[in-house]
């Protein structure tokens, strides 16, 4: 049998780190060694790795003392092996337990044996290997198309005598450098290409705080790729291959990246630098737009590139726009609404992405066209609705839509704005949240298990753009600046859209909400409103629901005293059927203003929804149905808090425990009061009724 080195350099990667080791310990081919290279981690990561290399004996670590790279790392690694092949993987990517068997089937009569690479995020996205067919005698352009090492048996005899290495300069770009190499000394194409011997390569989900090497700095990773070409370029001028090589992979990333590349100073100089090396024949493959733009760069001629770089990218906007609809307004909104002066007393107000006239949106704009009358308003809808004052009424995503919000100096709203639309300067963003956190939020989730895997980078860029953010309690803020990276103004008043549940006329308020709903004045009225659940998703922004309650048995046993209200999250409110007991159950998911409903009810049950954090103001009886909460906690989102020692009401897993539980529902009190008690301390004691008169003043000042 032949014996394979794998070699992991490892840089502070404790949280892949398990997955990846156990998937090579797991490799149906056991003849191999796993050289661990510790490239100067952290101590909880050096820790992990001497607990790995105590449970397989194959295991073998190398310390390095400081971080210098991962080309450092695996050029340690290739000194080390003892193997007749080696094979290298990252520290966060994983392999299906047949990869390197069918690698190795292979490697009579080759000195490279590759296979393919596939994207993932986490373990569960991965799919079945599959031996599919082999190909031999590859071009070097196809066999080396990725420009990576990765995923390779390579004979250790072959780079120990050709004295091929990784590149230690550059961070980006290292195996540029040791692929060249092997080009370099291969007097033939002895390269075979197994389809079935996949090699996941792991799309980190959180680039901001816990970045891969791709995700890093573009501009520095052009810098060490521009760099790495150059030098490649001067060591091999006798070697044609390596010069068509390395030219195809220049025009390639320049083609790519040159809209964000060409007005940086230190890219410009490389840039000149490489127009003197680049090969006559790449030349003619470019197009007419890239090959004047490479004629300016030889001639340092950097005024005249700049013009012609822009105008290229000023004629794909163009294009773009006359695509589409939505391309044309939004090239209207960049480069004509957005030059247009800001208007200073004009509000855009919107509430959960134009769906309804609620939460604190609603209640900050109720308060101004009272108290500041001298602003003008402008609510975003995707169906227009009735409401008070003289607010300019605008359909989401029409032409007026990218007008208002490029010209209106505040933009307030308790969701997401459209991230295509760059905020402006002068703009100030009024993010008003919409609930006190239970489960864990962006960056203190480990994995997404959302529809959107860029969910964390998506969001990171959202929260640049706000300026102040409002916070309903010391808990809430401790998190959010963490869990949003947010470091702008907090507003620690309290919610707004919670002021009317401490007013002096909510009974009568009440009354009115229950009269215009049509419920039973004589019924007692529970609430449902639960979450929706992350995993749970037919595709992007499609999420599925089933109800677990059964109504039937609930209006059997509390129909005489009771009615419950459904409200469900707005992600899955369309998807709710009460035919055969909509006398006892009423569906208003589609009620704007949950607040109304909770000034309704008598009793809320709720799951892992922020809803009781509110409804607590209240003071009134809260039951948590919570039939998922080992998945939902410890596999999908996680909680901040200990629900079983720290929420005001029981923890129920039946609909039968629920029934029983309203049955006796003084009882239920009477058990949670002093924890009812130290939870309204904590969560709602900032809660006076006055928060929306505040924030109006912090922040709309002039």
């Amino acid at each position: 049998m032949k014996k394979i080195t794998v070699i992991m350099p490892v840089y502070n990667t404790p949280e892949f780190l398990l997955e990846s080791v156990q998937s090579v310990i797991d490799q149906t081919y056991s003849h191999f060694e796993l050289l661990i290279i510790n490239d100067g981690s952290n101590n909880i990561c050096t820790d992990l790795i001497e607990q790995l290399a105590q449970k397989d004996d194959r295991i073998h670590l190398v310390h390095i003392q400081e971080n210098k790279g991962v080309g450092h790392a695996r050029n340690q690694g290739i000194e080390n092996a003892s193997g007749e092949y080696i094979y290298l993987i990252d520290s966060d990517d994983y392999l299906p337990p047949q990869t390197l068997e069918l690698l190795v089937q292979e490697a009579e009569g080759h000195l490279i044996i590759s296979g393919p690479t596939a994207q993932y995020t986490a373990k569960e996205d991965s799919m079945k290997t599959v031996a599919d067919p082999i190909q031999t005698h590859l071009s070097i352009k196809k066999a080396f198309s990725n420009k990576s090492a990765l995923n390779r048996l390579i004979q250790l005899d072959f780079i120990k005598k050709n004295k091929i290495q990784f590149s230690e300069t550059v961070k980006c770009y290292s195996d540029l450098a040791f692929i060249v190499g092997i080009i370099s000394h291969l007097d033939s194409p002895n390269i075979a290409f197994v389809e079935g011997a996949i090699y996941y390569k792991r799309v980190r989900n959180d680039p901001i705080s816990n970045p891969s090497l791709s995700q890093l700095n573009p501009l520095k990773n052009s810098v060490d790729f521009l760099t790495t070409y150059i030098e490649l370029k001067e060591l091999n001028k006798s070697n044609e291959v390596i010069q068509q090589f390395l030219d195809y992979y220049l025009l390639l990333h320049y083609n790519k990246n040159h809209h964000i590349l060409y007005e940086n100073n230190e890219i410009w100089l490389l840039l000149v630098k490489a127009a003197h090396v680049l090969g006559t024949s790449t030349k003619q493959q470019m197009n007419s737009f890239v090959r004047a733009q490479w004629r300016s760069i030889k001639n340092s001629n950097r005024k005249k590139y700049i013009y012609q770089v822009k105008s290229e990218l000023m004629l794909k906007d163009l294009k773009r726009a006359l695509s589409g609809r939505t391309k044309f307004k939004t090239f209207l909104y960049k480069k004509l609404f957005t030059r247009l002066p800001l208007k200073e007393k004009t509000i855009v107000f919107e509430s959960f992405l134009g769906k309804n006239y609620s939460d604190s949106p609603k209640n900050l704009y109720e308060y101004m066209i009272k108290n500041n009358p001298d602003y003008r308003f402008i609510w975003i809808f995707n169906e227009k609705r009735t409401i008070p004052g003289k607010a300019k009424q605008i359909k989401r995503f029409s032409l007026s839509y990218y007008y208002y919000l490029a010209t209106a100096k505040y933009w307030v709203s308790n969701s997401r704005m459209p991230l295509h639309l760059n905020k402006r300067e002068g703009n100030i963003y009024l993010q008003t949240w919409h609930g006190t956190p239970l489960k864990k939020l962006v960056f203190d989730m480990n994995e997404v298990f959302s529809a959107n895997p860029n969910y964390k980078e998506h969001f990171y860029k959202q929260s640049r753009r706000w300026d102040y953010l409002i916070s309903a309690n010391q808990y809430s803020s401790e998190i959010f600046k963490r869990a949003f990276k947010f470091d702008k103004t907090m507003l620690e008043f309290g919610y707004p859209r919670n002021d009317s549940l401490h007013s002096e006329v909510k009974d009568k308020q009440a009354m009115k909400i229950k009269q215009k709903l049509n419920i039973p004045l004589d019924k007692k009225v529970i609430l449902y409103a639960p979450t929706w659940r992350d995993d749970d998703f037919y595709a992007p922004g499609k999420y599925k629901f089933k109800l677990k309650l059964d109504l039937e048995e609930m209006k059997r046993k509390l129909g005489e005293e009771y009615v419950i209200l459904l409200r469900m999250h707005y992600f899955i409110a369309d998807h709710i059927e009460t035919s055969g007991v909509d006398d006892f159950a009423f569906n208003l998911s589609k009620y704007d203003d949950i607040a109304d409903l909770y000034l309704i009810s008598d009793i809320l049950i709720t799951d892992y929804s922020s809803v009781f954090f509110d409804f607590a103001n209240l003071q009134r009886p809260i039951l948590f149905y919570t039939y998922d909460m080992e998945k939902y906690r410890d596999t999908l989102r996680g909680f901040y808090i200990d629900m079983e020692e720290e929420v005001p009401g029981p923890l129920l897993k039946t609909t039968e425990e629920i029934i029983s539980s309203i049955i006796n529902i003084k009882q239920t009190e009477e058990e949670y009061k002093e924890k009812y008690a130290q939870f309204y301390e904590k969560f709602c004691s900032w809660e006076k009724g006055h928060a929306t008169e505040k924030i109006v003043k912090t922040v709309f000042k002039d």
